[in-house]
């Protein structure tokens, strides 16, 4: 995959207490990891000799907006149009459960508009992540 030519990018809603940011973006990153392993470097010994592990290999800006904006690029990406992108959601519902059991049985019980979410990751070709996030700010 030419890197050049994609880019990946975090949305997170900018309301939630730091904690709750801080948290979204840590579930999705690992998922992203799973789900990207080559975009993973390989590890790296320092001059000392200790081993670090790799790690990704391009930014990811993390961008933010408010929690019914991060839900409509999440309707979108729904459509045909956007099926070649790897998108990681992150709602209150996962939030709330203490299990992966408890994730799988709730989520099967909820349509996707009672969701509320708290980020979604997308990766893809530039060209149409620019199109759903390039005019969102940077959340710092």
């Amino acid at each position: 995959m030419d890197w050049k030519e994609e880019k990946c990018v975090m949305i997170l809603d900018e309301s939630l207490p730091l904690g709750l940011i801080a948290n979204t973006a840590a579930i999705m990153g690992i998922t992203l990891g799973k789900r990207l392993p080559e975009v993973v470097g390989a590890d790296i010994a320092d001059r000392s000799g200790n081993v670090h592990l790799g790690i990704i290999e391009f930014p990811v800006p993390v961008l933010k907006a408010s929690c019914d904006t991060i839900k409509a690029v999440r309707e979108q990406l729904y459509r045909p149009e956007y099926q070649e992108l790897t998108v990681v959601d992150f709602s209150d519902l996962a939030q709330g459960c203490k299990t992966y059991d408890e994730f799988i049985g709730k989520m099967e019980q909820v349509s996707e508009d009672t969701l509320r979410y708290f980020g979604v990751a997308i990766c893809g070709p530039k060209k149409k992540v620019n199109q759903l996030t390039g005019s969102m700010p940077l959340l710092r």
